[in-house]
């Protein structure tokens, strides 16, 4: 099965589950479409240091010190598409990424919080969205989303300090920190296929 399908049945879920008036506020805010400003490949990422989610900070520059590095940028544990993305490379992409001295990392603008996901790679805590603002990432969250998101018990402002957040994003950095692959999901519900990610690094 595809990362495409298995978020197609989360999808899928979630459009018996919800409200429909909750389902119909995100749908069209995930069809809203993104801004055109995102970060392109070629260009270099300043280096950055970000606590991790049990508060211990790493540096892109430690990320990159031995080869590329996968930067996941996502929404927060809250999203199951998140959820089931960063499973997904857990098992499919983080293995593979060894055999070329390569790491992968994940981004979120939640604070940090103490507790840590069942993950066997760094997730990092862009408070502020500093990081992905500097991609073209980061956007305010609209009012009608907001307040259907406060109704699913979810509040961005206790979650992450602020009402924004982050387009789903795979950027693929060099040892220079220059950005070799980027690939931006304004529909939330899609992601970057493993095979992308791989294909890419191995071209390092």
């Amino acid at each position: 099965m595809t990362l495409e399908n298995a978020l197609t049945g989360v999808y899928d879920h979630a459009r018996g589950a919800l409200p429909p008036e909750i389902f119909a506020v995100l749908e069209a805010d995930r069809r809203r479409g993104g801004a055109t400003e995102f970060a392109e490949a070629g260009g270099k990422i300043e280096d950055f240091t970000l606590p991790g989610a049990d508060g211990v900070p790493a540096s892109l520059g430690d990320l990159v010190a031995a080869g590329p590095t996968v930067l996941v940028f996502y929404r927060g544990q809250w999203c199951p598409y998140c959820n089931l993305t960063l499973r997904t490379y857990q098992q499919e992409v983080l293995p593979e990424l060894a055999k070329f001295g390569a790491t992968l990392a994940a981004i979120s603008p939640q604070r940090p919080d103490g507790s840590v996901p069942d993950l066997a790679f760094p997730v990092l805590s862009d408070v502020g969205s500093t990081v992905a603002r500097g991609l073209g990432l980061s956007y305010p969250v609209s009012d009608v989303v907001r307040e259907a998101m406060k109704t699913l018990g979810t509040d961005l402002e206790k979650v992450n300090g602020t009402w924004e957040l982050v387009h789903p994003a795979v950027v693929v950095v060099d040892r220079e920190r220059v950005i070799r692959f980027i690939d931006v999901h304004p529909d939330f519900v899609t992601r970057t296929e493993p095979a992308a990610i791989l294909e890419v690094v191995k071209s390092l």
